[in-house]
C-alpha cells in the first residue's frame, strides 16, 4: 500500500533571493531561476509562497497563473523558454 498523497506537504518554497527561488517538490530540491521563469521575478512574496501541487506531475502558483511540470525542474534543458507573440501585442 502506498503512502497517502498529501498535496499541501508535497511542495514548499525553501528560499527566495535575487536570482530565483529554491523549491522542495516531492522530497527533491530545485532552484528555479528568474531567467527560466521570469514571471516570478516581480511577484509579491506572499504570492510566490503560495505554491501547490497541480496533480502528481506539476506545481502551480494560482495567484500568478504559473504552472510548471516537475519534469521541467529536473531537466530544464529540455524545456526552453519560448514566448509566443499574439497579433494583439503589436497594437
Amino acid at each position: 500500500m502506498s503512502p497517502k498523497f498529501r498535496q499541501e506537504e508535497s511542495v514548499s518554497v525553501l528560499m527566495i533571493n535575487a536570482q530565483g527561488m529554491m523549491l522542495s517538490v516531492l522530497g527533491q530540491d530545485y532552484f528555479v531561476s528568474y531567467n527560466r521563469v521570469p514571471w516570478l521575478r516581480d511577484a509579491r512574496v506572499s504570492s510566490a509562497l503560495n505554491v501547490r501541487m497541480a496533480g502528481p506531475n506539476a506545481i502551480e502558483w494560482p495567484e500568478l497563473d504559473i504552472d510548471l511540470e516537475i519534469e521541467s525542474l529536473k531537466h530544464p534543458e529540455r524545456y526552453p523558454l519560448v514566448m509566443k507573440r499574439s497579433p494583439l501585442d503589436i497594437v
